[in-house]
This record gives structure tokens, sequence and C-alpha cells, in this order.
């Protein structure tokens, strides 16, 4: 088995959030990839319902302090860190006062869609590709999975285009059943366009919904992993049309050595160390 090294970005980690299905993912797969021997980093957002003193986070000060610049809009870009002792495993946090620490999660709590979404995912997409490069990390692989998670790709060939950090990095997605029915702002266009969007890139994204950022993240992804029962047929159908490498939904504990066979069919052949 070729080892390598995976980065992690999810939308939910238990015990950070509640346990859902997305939640469940973030937190066993990784640790589960770690046990195989491979070296892993793991990431999430910050969202305000995890507790900095209970869960004990603290800030990564030397990874701390850039600024992404987001619709012309300079957002400062925290880092916090804290471990799951029971996993060994370190989880790192994206942070900004504006997008996670006053917003409980990706809904507020009477279930209204934010309406800042749109920037919300923006800026965790490449703050986390961002912390990657600062803590000179690179990775073999990403998996990504929520659709908090789905701009991974598009900063990841945006920063592609500036150097070559994460030249032969490997995505795998993981659908999960978590589509909704509402809009991103409708501006989102005009911000895609301000962070190097290319015409390609908005024909993909029209209609600036749930369907239209997953399917774009399909697309741009080497694997897909059907992770819920629940996954939007319509998703389904749209992987198994365009991608060779697609597992099928199945329980977890037969799920996951899939998953790292094929995380050895898309990165073993570049694994020099």
């Amino acid at each position: 088995m070729a080892k390598g090294r995976i980065l992690y970005i999810n939308q939910e980690i238990i015990p950070y959030s509640p346990e859902t299905e997305v939640s469940y993912y973030g937190r066993y797969l990784p640790s589960y990839i770690q046990e195989q021997g491979r070296e892993i980093r793991t990431f999430m957002p910050r969202f305000s319902y995890v507790n900095e003193r209970r869960n004990q986070l603290h800030e990564v000060i030397r990874l701390s302090g850039m600024n992404l610049i987001i619709n012309n809009c300079d957002h400062q870009l925290l880092i916090k860190v804290a471990s799951i002792a029971s996993a060994r495993m370190q989880v790192y946090f994206i942070d900004n006062d504006e997008y996670f620490t006053k917003h409980d999660g990706i809904r507020a709590e009477d279930g209204t869609f934010y309406p800042d979404n749109d920037e919300r995912i923006l800026f965790y997409g490449r703050g986390a590709l961002e912390a990657v490069r600062k803590l000179s990390w690179q990775p073999h692989l990403i998996h990504y999975g929520g659709w908090f998670a789905a701009m991974v790709p598009f900063y990841l060939r945006r920063l592609n285009k500036e150097n070559s950090f994460f030249s032969g990095t490997k995505m795998v997605l993981s659908l999960f059943g978590d589509d909704f029915p509402e809009k991103f702002n409708p501006l989102m266009e005009k911000k895609l366009k301000s962070d190097g969007a290319t015409a390609k890139d908005l024909r993909m994204y029209d209609g600036y919904d749930y369907m239209s950022i997953m399917k774009t993240a399909i697309t741009y992804s080497h694997g897909i992993v059907i992770a819920s029962p629940n996954v939007n047929p319509e998703l389904v159908a749209y992987a198994k049309e365009n991608k060779r490498h697609v597992i099928d939904y199945a329980p977890k504990e037969e799920q996951f050595p899939v998953i790292n066979k094929l995380y050895d069919t898309l990165i073993g052949s570049n694994i020099n160390n």
C-alpha cells in the first residue's frame, strides 16, 4: 500500500459538531486512514457552537494573521487547533469573526439560510488551502465533503496557477444528503469573477444553488464517494456518467477500506516518500 499525505476538509466533525452522517465521516474516516499508516491533516470551520474553552482550542499564531480578499474586501484568517486524544488526531479550525464566530453553523437556529453563505464557503475553501500552504505540508490527495467545502476545487485550480505547491494533488469528494432549495446570493457571480473565475467556471456555477456547486465539485474531482443513502439521485447519476472512480453507498465499516484502496489507485504512482 502506498502511504502518502491525505488532507481532509470537512464541514463538520464529531465531537465538535452534533452527530450526523457528515460529522461521523469527518471524525472516523481520517482516524481510520491514519491507522493504515498514512499521514493526515483535518480541517473544519470554527462555527460559533464550537466552544473554545471546553474543546481546548488555541490559536496557531504562525498560521494566523493573513488576510483573504473576498468580494474585494479584506477578511482576517484565524487558524485554531484542538486534539481528539482518543484518536491521536489534531483538528485545525478556520475562523473569522464575521463569517464564523457570529454564525451558528450552516444555518441559523430558526433554520434560516444565511445570506452570506456564498462568501463563507469561498472563505473556507480558500482559507483551508492557504493554511496548508503555510504549514508547508503538501498533500498527495484532498478528501472533502459537505456542501460547505464545495469550493475547494475552484481554489485549488486558482492556487495552482500561482505556484506549484498543489501540483499533482488529487481530489475526492464525499456526497451526502444535504441538499437545500435556497439559492446563494445573486452577487456570487461577481464575487467569483473578482476571485479569478474564468468563463468556464461561471458557466458551471450557473444557477448558484446546491446542484450547480456540487456538480462542479464532481466535475473537478478524481473520485466520488456516495456517503449517504439519501444523496440526491441526480447527483449520483451525474457522478456515474462523468467519473470512473465512484464508490457506491455501503455501511461505513465496509466503505472505509474501499476508500483507502481508492487512495492507492489515485496517488500510488505519485508517492516518493
